[in-house]
């Protein structure tokens, strides 16, 4: 499944004036397995989803995590969230609920 999230759809991206961009994610059988990121600190949000495809994190620990709010890294949860059909600031083209 993918799941995205514009930065237009984030609040740090939005107080940055900063809402080119995305974050994408490909995820199977509830493990993410590849990301890509498009924007404002790319390089810097990158690490995150790295570290959880390396360590076989889960797709729901990864969304229960608590982040700051607004932060860019919140994309990436949104991103999550909408390859279960679950975004909650995007309108998910996902039916998987």
């Amino acid at each position: 499944k993918i799941g995205k999230c514009p930065f237009i759809a984030n609040g740090k991206a939005n107080a940055m004036g900063e809402t080119d961009g995305f974050v994408k994610v490909f995820v199977k059988d509830g493990n993410l397995i590849g990301a890509a990121i498009i924007g404002v600190h790319a390089s810097d949000l990158i690490a995150e989803p790295a570290l959880a495809i390396r360590t076989k994190l889960g797709v729901d620990k990864i969304t229960g995590t608590i982040r700051a709010h607004p932060t860019l890294s919140e994309a990436f949860a949104e991103a999550l969230l909408d390859s279960a059909g679950m975004g909650i600031h995007v309108k998910s083209k996902n039916n998987n609920k």
